[in-house]
C-alpha cells in the first residue's frame, strides 16, 4: 500500500507521556496528531501545550470504550514497569496488561501502521507471546504483519544508551520498514552544546498555565529547566571526590555509605560522572539523584540538571514544559526519546513511498 505523498499521515498516541514520540513523528513534516491519551495530569498538560488540546486525561480503559478517531498511525507505550530489570518482572503487575487496550484502540482505529515501544525484556514475556497470537489467521488483528527490533537510541540521534523494544505493526500489502543506524553514537557533549555549564538557579520560575481545563505550574522552555539542587556537606564531598569518569568505587572509605563498603561489586554507575565524549546512561525518572546511577555532571560538582536531562534526551529546546519538578523529571525520564521516535517516523514514510519534508 502506497500513500499519496501530499497527504499527512494522522496519528494516535497512547500512553503518550509528555509527547516524545509525538514530537518525534512531528520534526517530519508528515504527521498530524488527532488524538492521545495519558492518565498523568501534568503528563497530558506537557502534551496538550505543545500539541493540542484533544488529548483524553484519564484512564485508557474507558477511553477505548468509546467512540474512537480513525487514523494513519497509532503510537504507544504500554507502561513498562512490569517488565523492566529495575521492577520486580510482576507478570501480574496491572501495567503489563495495558497491552491489551492497545490491540482494542487498533481494533476501532483500524490504521495502516502502529508502533509499540517498551523494554527489551517485554519480547520475552509471556505478555509479547498473547499479543503476537493477536496476529494469527484467526487473531484479533490478523490483517497486520509484526515485525518486532530491538534498538539503540544512541545509533538514532539520541546521546545515551538506551536499548528498546520496538515493535511495528503494518497492513500486510505495505512495503518492509527499514531502520537505518548512524555510523557512530551521539554523545553527551553534543546534546549539551547550547547550555552553559554553570548553574547557580535552583527553582522553577513561578508560572502557571490553564490547560485542559485546569492550572498546572509551567509552561516552562528547556532553560528554565537548567537548575540545580543545594547539596548537603556530604554529598558535596562525595562529588568532589570523585574523578572523571569515576564512581562510588572511587570514594574514600570515610566517605562511602555502610552497603557500598559491605558491597563492592553492585552498580558501578552509583555516584557516576558521565563522559562527555560517550553517550549518556540511560535517562531514568531520578536523574537528579546521583545515588541511583552515573548522573553527575563530567566536570562540574553536582547532579545533572532538569535540562541537561532532556537534552540527552533529544528534546528540543522551544518544547514546553508543564508540573512540579518531580513531575517533569518523571516526564523526561519515562519518554521515548524524540529522535528516535522520528528515525522511526522515517522509516514508516520510507515504507509508505512518502517523501520527508526538511
Amino acid at each position: 500500500m502506497k500513500i499519496a505523498a501530499t497527504t499527512a499521515l494522522t496519528m494516535v498516541d497512547l500512553f503518550a507521556g509528555c509527547g516524545g514520540i509525538t514530537s518525534g513523528f512531528m520534526r517530519t513534516g508528515q504527521f498530524r496528531p488527532i488524538g492521545a491519551v495519558e492518565m498523568d495530569r501534568e503528563a497530558a498538560a506537557t502534551y496538550a501545550q505543545n500539541f493540542g488540546e484533544h488529548i483524553h486525561v484519564g484512564d485508557i480503559a474507558g477511553w477505548v470504550s468509546g467512540s474512537l478517531p480513525s487514523a494513519d498511525v497509532v503510537v504507544g507505550g504500554p507502561p513498562c514497569q512490569g517488565f523492566s530489570q529495575l521492577g520486580k518482572q510482576d507478570p501480574l503487575d496491572v501495567r503489563s496488561g495495558m497491552w491489551g487496550h492497545y490491540v482494542t484502540a487498533l481494533e476501532a482505529i483500524r490504521p495502516t501502521y502502529f508502533v509499540m515501544e517498551n523494554v527489551p525484556q517485554f519480547l520475552k514475556s509471556p505478555q509479547f507471546e498473547e499479543f503476537s497470537r493477536q496476529f494469527g489467521a484467526r487473531g484479533r488483528l490478523s490483517r497486520y504483519r509484526l515485525d518486532p527490533y530491538i534498538l539503540d537510541a544512541s545509533l538514532y540521534g539520541t546521546s545515551q544508551r538506551r536499548r528498546r523494544a520496538v515493535v511495528i505493526g503494518s497492513l500486510k500489502d505495505t512495503g518492509p520498514v527499514l531502520f537505518r543506524a548512524a555510523s557512530r553514537p551521539s554523545t553527551v557533549r553534543e546534546a549539551w552544546v547550547d547550555l552553559p555549564t554553570k548553574v547557580d538557579t535552583i527553582d522553577l520560575p513561578q508560572s502557571f498555565v490553564e490547560v485542559n481545563g485546569g492550572t498546572v505550574q509551567g509552561a516552562f522552555k528547556l532553560r528554565d529547566l537548567h537548575f540545580t539542587r543545594v547539596p548537603t556537606d556530604l554529598s558535596m564531598a562525595r562529588y568532589r571526590a570523585i574523578p572523571p569518569g569515576g564512581d562510588r568505587r572511587d570514594l574514600p572509605d570515610e566517605l562511602k555509605a555502610p552497603c557500598w563498603r559491605r558491597h563492592t561489586r553492585g552498580s558501578a554507575d552509583v555516584m557516576g560522572r558521565l563522559s562527555l565524549d560517550k553517550p549518556s546512561v540511560t535517562i531514568r525518572t531520578e536523574f537528579f539523584k546521583p545515588e541511583k546511577g552515573r548522573y553527575l555532571h563530567p566536570t562540574e560538582n553536582r547532579p545533572i540538571t532538569h535540562a541537561e536531562a532532556a537534552a540527552i534526551q533529544g528534546f528540543d529546546e522551544d518544547f514546553m514544559w508543564c508540573g512540579s519538578k518531580i513531575s517533569i523529571a518523571r516526564q523526561i525520564g519515562n519518554a521515548v526519546p524524540p529522535p528516535l521516535a522520528e528515525s522511526i517516523a522515517d522509516a514508516l514514510l520510507e515504507s509508505a513511498g512518502m517523501a520527508r519534508e526538511d
